[in-house]
């Protein structure tokens, strides 16, 4: 199964992201070595929400992320959700549907 987590960013993300960058890279790259994480980035113009696409049986580890995230904790994320994606077109579908 696939699952968004999606952010919210606080309005000075970009000022502020730098202090706490490496570290929530660090936390991302490792996710996505773990199987975890398929891709990640922030939306620009504007820059308000982060997407990351997370593979797994359950959002347990996209929601362990979160929690663990600099971002989350020092106040870059003002809130965030995780929702499970329905992907259905694609050699990288979770459930693949053809005509």
């Amino acid at each position: 199964m696939h699952y968004l987590l999606i952010y919210e960013l606080a309005p000075d993300y970009l000022a502020r992201r730098g202090e706490f960058r490496d570290e929530h890279l660090q936390l991302a790259w490792d996710a996505q070595e773990r199987g975890e994480i398929v891709i990640a980035g922030a939306l620009a113009d504007p820059a308000d929400q982060a997407i990351l696409l997370f593979s797994g049986d359950s959002p347990e580890a996209a929601e362990r992320f979160a929690k663990a995230d600099p971002y989350v904790a020092q106040g870059l994320v003002t809130s965030w959700r995780v929702r499970q994606w329905n992907t259905v077109i694609g050699s990288d579908a979770a459930n693949p549907v053809r005509p």
